[in-house]
């Protein structure tokens, strides 16, 4: 983690923008598989173990299906679309709490018209992302919700 000096007082700007934050693409091209995902560091310091970021995904856009070992929290503050906790698929919308545990397959999926905006609280010192294998993938493509999300293709009831 680099060290940054701690602001006292950061302001929103406009649209879910952060004065003198920076605006990041959400991963390294081709690093793994995602759409239309941007990140902000909120809240960063050494002598605390927790990093706050914001991330938003952009309508039809999508996180990467991945896990850690380390716990995730993450609050939605805009929009809405879907969740993969696991093998549980769930509507989200704003405030809505989502905690995936360590070594969860997760992805989020913003509604095909509507940005999906959280912030994720995790290990400032965190291991880097797993990505599924084929037998990984297999397992979870098995239960038919689960396939339909990973396709783009899930609709909430």
């Amino acid at each position: 983690m680099s060290e940054r000096p701690v602001r006292p007082f950061v302001q929103q700007d406009d649209a879910f923008r952060w004065s003198g934050v920076e605006l990041r693409t959400y991963k390294e091209e081709g690093a793994a598989p995602y759409r239309d995902v941007t990140r902000q560091t909120l809240f960063s310091r050494a002598d605390m173990r927790g990093e706050l970021r914001y991330f938003e995904i952009a309508a039809a856009g999508h996180s990467t299906l991945e896990r850690h070992r380390h716990a995730h929290a993450v609050m939605v503050l805009r929009g809405r679309g879907e969740v993969l906790v696991g093998e549980q698929v769930h509507a989200v919308d704003a405030f809505d709490l989502v905690t995936i545990p360590p070594l969860t397959w997760h992805q989020f999926r913003a509604a095909p018209d509507a940005p999906l905006g959280f912030l994720c609280m995790v290990d400032a010192e965190r291991d880097r992302p797993q990505l599924p294998d084929a037998d990984a993938l297999a397992r979870l493509r098995a239960n038919p919700v689960v396939a339909a999300f990973l396709a783009g293709s899930y609709t909430p009831r």
